[in-house]
């Protein structure tokens, strides 16, 4: 059966659909199905910025803001801090460039970071590999406080990004869409990487993105549901230790702390 799943998937991974699937969301016809959305998949609407009634398509319920404290921002400069509300689907050290059993299979840092020459920066690092389901909150923060030195967009496919497609799909996460961030931390290095999926129209930075941000502000959003991935650059995290695969995490929780090498 699974090749004929993979075969589906295939098949229904096209750009062209995630437009339209895009389009709909985004349009006046779609505001009927926001209840039945927020009901589906157990969605906590009491937590979001505006009344469920305020939003006029489902894309805008979509990447909505929640109400202004319901998440703290780990005040520590040295903490590298979740960006989003996630599960941890992977993580671990980065293995001469490569990251790991990422649901079985491995994937190297040239291709997530699309062959950037900053790849060597990483190839001792560390990864997390955050999930966002259609429950989440799908806002993403910065991670650390620091500046940005550099953003790419990588076209490419939209395959899914949940368990069937991180198992049986080859390597979605370097062949997905992607847009890149690179930032600085006084520590080092931090690559943010947020990969498109099924049904995603876009992945959007914020208006007016400034150049120096705080943990905690804004960077992005996904419009419906998707991953990030984080990686740190050589020998500069030390990770939580209670944190595993399967661990929930919210935006603004300490992921780990950051520190120059022999500091």
């Amino acid at each position: 059966m699974k090749p004929l799943f993979r075969l589906l998937t295939e098949l229904s991974s096209r750009k062209w659909i995630s437009r339209m699937t895009g389009s709909f969301s985004k349009s006046a016809a779609s505001r009927p199905l926001i209840p039945w959305f927020a009901r589906t998949y157990g969605i906590p609407v009491e937590d979001a910025e505006k009344a469920i009634a305020e939003y006029a398509t489902l894309n805008e319920f979509f990447t909505r803001r929640l109400k202004p404290g319901l998440r703290l921002i780990e005040p520590d400069p040295s903490a590298l801090v979740s960006p989003v509300d996630a599960v941890i689907t992977g993580m671990g050290p980065v293995d001469s460039g490569q990251m790991l059993q990422v649901k079985g299979q491995d994937y190297t840092i040239e291709e997530l970071l699309n062959r950037s020459p900053r790849t060597i920066n990483y190839d001792r690092g560390f990864f997390f590999v955050l999930y966002l389901s259609p429950t989440d909150y799908h806002r993403i923060h910065s991670p650390i406080t620091g500046e940005v030195l550099e953003k790419e967009h990588v076209p490419g496919k939209v395959y899914p990004v949940n368990e069937f497609g991180l198992r049986h799909m080859k390597r979605v996460l370097s062949r997905n869409e992607r847009l890149i961030t690179v930032m600085e931390h006084d520590a080092g290095e931090v690559a943010v990487v947020k990969v498109g999926a099924m049904n995603v129209s876009s992945i959007q930075y914020v208006d007016a993105l400034p150049s120096i941000l705080k943990a905690g502000d804004d960077l992005a959003y996904f419009e419906f549901g998707s991953t990030v991935v984080l990686v740190t650059e050589n020998d500069i995290l030390t990770p939580r230790t209670d944190l595993t695969v399967g661990s929930k995490v919210r935006m603004g929780e300490r992921l780990g702390t950051l520190k120059r090498p022999g500091h």
